[in-house]
């Protein structure tokens, strides 16, 4: 059974730091693109960061740039998202996605995935 797990989520003061992983289990994930995104009750489902199946594509949201960073470990099977300078309107429940990729691909399109984990909740308040 293909499973995407996330983890690293938790409370951070604005200005804060964390580390999201998004573990699979049952399929290897060097073979899919992923992607990261994050959901408010409410409102729409927001594209943060996605990499390419080989890490040589990687894209961020205008307001992720230069905060965020996307990375993966083929050797653990995982893929992280580090964020740095958290700000209180980030807010949310962090999700990763899975798509099998035949190229080198890197969707920011919530649509375009497969296999999404349950979420982990990020609170970022002082």
């Amino acid at each position: 059974q293909l499973q995407l797990v996330e983890s690293g989520g938790g409370l951070v003061q604005p200005g804060g730091s964390l580390r999201l992983s998004c573990a699979a289990s049952g399929f290897t994930l060097d073979y899919y693109a992923i992607g990261w995104f994050r959901q408010v009750p409410g409102k729409e489902r927001e594209g943060v960061s996605c990499i390419s199946s080989s890490g040589v594509i990687t894209k961020y949201s205008v307001t992720a740039r230069g905060r965020f960073t996307i990375s993966r470990d083929s050797s653990k099977n995982t893929v992280y998202l580090q964020m740095d300078s958290l700000k209180h309107d980030e807010t949310a429940v962090y999700h990763c996605a899975a798509v099998k990729a035949d190229g080198e691909i890197a969707p920011m399109q919530s649509e375009a995935y497969e296999y999404w984990g349950q979420g982990t909740q990020v609170t970022v308040s002082s």
